[in-house]
């Protein structure tokens, strides 16, 4: 049965990769075409990831002991590294692919946006790093109460009743960048839906340019004016309500952090390989979400 899976998962990565993805990664040398294929590399990837093999090393030791005569021309452990590194844009490519296929419920409306982040040094080391450093920097994560360095995934998600809400849009940021800055970007092309956010979304300037050029209602709770001690009981019931809408989507980042070990990238050296880490683990979640 696992087999079948991972034959599953080869034939899906190379039907998106020979459709798609292989005009955007072709590499103009003489090693165009190796033995040990794109395909391969991406699958074997992913494979690991199904079975809680979350860093490059302990995937290809997996891939070797268990899988070597599947894929007899899997290269050395430092060539399939850089492999890795190399694919990045294919597997952010297949994350998108996969993540539109997801498919949205047409009956409503509703969507989440939050962030999460994604720690590649915590609160001791995060001053003095310096890996993949053109996309990562030092931030502060309220709802953990420590400062890392690293970057942000924001995610932009359907509301779905009675389970996890549906990914919809997917975008990074540095740590510290501020999550209005970035929603401002992320929905600038958004359109005719009803957004549930946090606090540090309210600005009554472009929630009122979202309503009237977008058709975009934002909701955020009720922040305190400034010497406000006491809220009403108006606003203190809608702020209790947007806060429930917003609740589930905590429990998909933690759904993804479940299964793919996402928030740790420790190991991470390089920004190609902080894309590959993180778009191969969006690739994999949205492959179990509807299963």
């Amino acid at each position: 049965m696992r087999e079948i899976k991972l034959i599953e998962l080869y034939c899906a990565v190379c039907h998106h990769y020979g459709n798609i993805i292989v005009a955007e990664t072709q590499r103009l040398s003489n090693n165009f075409c190796p033995k040990f294929t794109d395909e391969e590399c991406i699958a074997t990837f992913i494979w690991g990831l199904s079975n809680q093999k979350f860093d490059v090393k302990r995937c290809y030791d997996f891939i070797k002991d268990f899988y070597g005569d599947w894929f007899p021309e899997l290269p050395s452990y430092q060539a399939y590294s850089n492999r890795i590194c190399n694919l990045a844009e294919a597997f952010k490519m297949l994350a998108g692919i996969l993540l539109n296929g997801l498919g949205l419920d047409t009956s409503h409306a509703d969507f989440i946006i939050d962030s999460m982040p994604i720690i590649v040094a915590g609160s001791r080391r995060s001053s003095r790093a310096t890996a993949a450093n053109e996309l990562c920097d030092k931030g502060y994560c309220a709802s953990k109460g420590m400062y890392y360095y690293g970057i942000k995934l924001h995610s932009l998600a359907q509301c779905n009743w009675s389970s996890m809400p549906t990914p919809s849009l997917i975008t990074l940021s540095k740590a510290s960048e501020n999550d209005l800055s970035v929603g401002k970007e992320m929905l600038d092309s958004v359109r005719n839906i009803r957004i549930f956010a946090d606090k540090c979304y309210k600005n009554k300037a472009w929630e009122g340019l979202m309503l009237t050029m977008n058709n975009v209602t934002i909701l955020t709770p009720v922040k305190h004016k400034k010497g406000q001690e006491y809220m009403s009981f108006s606003d203190r019931l809608f702020s209790s309500a947007v806060s429930s809408v917003r609740q589930p989507i905590e429990s998909l980042f933690n759904w993804i952090q479940e299964k793919t070990n996402i928030q740790a990238a420790s190991k991470i050296r390089s920004s190609s390989g902080l894309i590959a880490f993180v778009f191969a683990r969006i690739a994999y979640a949205c492959l179990c979400f509807n299963s």
